[in-house]
């Protein structure tokens, strides 16, 4: 195996590093998906390289390689991966695995909880009003999805207000939000790195949410009004927690802090107070690009390891 092994635990930091300009500087339905899905190939990419690693040190296992009919001399030749370094690869990748399992446990909890809740809410709209003071608005995932807002939030808004508030959630309905936070989670939870990258994704589904409400009502700043609106009576009172909040979705820990004046909120209605985001065709092949070579170091590097294994079956059995 070549050094080529070790680029796809490398460029999860490159990717890192750039995850906010593209949630930025991108339309936000495409920063998502593409966010998404460079996070999904990098997790892979990453299982894959400590997988690689591992598989040096199990086949090095004397009773391993008898099984295997390799030879011993040839897997301990021009390998750049040390028992050392193969052991602590296998150690990371176990860990790793489990903390993407107990996510994965978790989260597909508190989907099965919305469905659940979602389907006990009264009535058959798909607006249900709470009458709590506390300000506060959720898309709950289900079928169908339904959207809860507290009356303290519809005191604060005017018609044009709500109109806005509804729109941003039904946005979120629509767009199955919760898939894309929840699979840039799961990422994040098998490979750390990732994290940078599953917070913006969280941003940009805000900022997706905020481009269809704008486009559905045609006018931009009446739903930045309407976000500012909403963080100031957030503010005033902090909303309870609740299933949604599990989702990354319209209440999560981090939205809820967005929603109390952080830095997030400013970013997006300074967003809607510009003009429409383009499309940055560069930008989007730049980062495919760095998602597409993480996936074919991967490739390579298992493709190394097979002419390694057919190497030494070959000098075994000419022994």
């Amino acid at each position: 195996m070549r050094l080529i092994v070790y680029l796809p635990l490398l460029i999860p930091l490159l990717a890192a590093l750039g995850a906010r300009p593209v949630a930025v500087r991108l339309h936000p339905r495409d920063a998502v998906w593409l966010l998404t899905g460079t996070a999904v190939v990098l997790a892979g990419a990453t299982a894959v390289a400590l997988g690689l690693l591992a598989a040096t040190a199990v086949i090095r296992i004397p009773l391993v390689a008898s099984l295997g009919h390799w030879s011993q001399g040839v897997l301990g030749r021009d390998d750049p991966a040390g028992t050392a370094t193969a052991v602590a690869a296998g150690l990371v990748l176990g860990v790793l695995t489990l903390l993407a399992g107990r996510f994965a446990a978790g989260r597909g909890r508190a989907l099965v909880d919305a469905f659940r809740h979602a389907r006990s809410l009264p009535g058959t709209g798909d607006v249900v009003v709470s009458g709590d003071d506390g300000a506060d608005a959720y898309a709950l995932p289900g079928r169908p999805g339904r959207i809860v807002v507290t009356a303290g939030m519809l005191d604060a808004l005017d018609a044009d207000g709500r109109a806005a508030l509804l729109a941003h959630e039904r946005a979120h309905l629509d767009g199955r939000h919760y898939v894309f936070t929840s699979a840039s989670r799961l990422a994040a939870a098998a490979n750390p790195l990732l994290r940078p990258l599953a917070v913006q994704v969280e941003f940009a589904v805000e900022r997706w949410a905020d481009e269809q409400a704008a486009a559905a009502l045609g006018d931009r700043t009446l739903v930045a009004r309407t976000i500012a609106t909403a963080a100031v009576t957030a503010k005033r009172h902090r909303a309870h927690r609740r299933i949604a909040a599990a989702l990354g979705i319209g209440g999560s820990r981090a939205n809820l802090r967005a929603m109390a004046g952080a830095g997030p909120v400013p970013r997006r209605v300074a967003a809607l107070l510009a003009p429409p985001p383009a499309r940055r065709l560069l930008l989007i092949a730049a980062t495919c690009a760095v998602a597409g070579l993480a996936g074919l170091c991967a490739i390579e590097a298992a493709r190394d390891l097979h002419n390694l294994l057919e190497a030494a079956s070959t000098i075994h059995h000419r022994q």
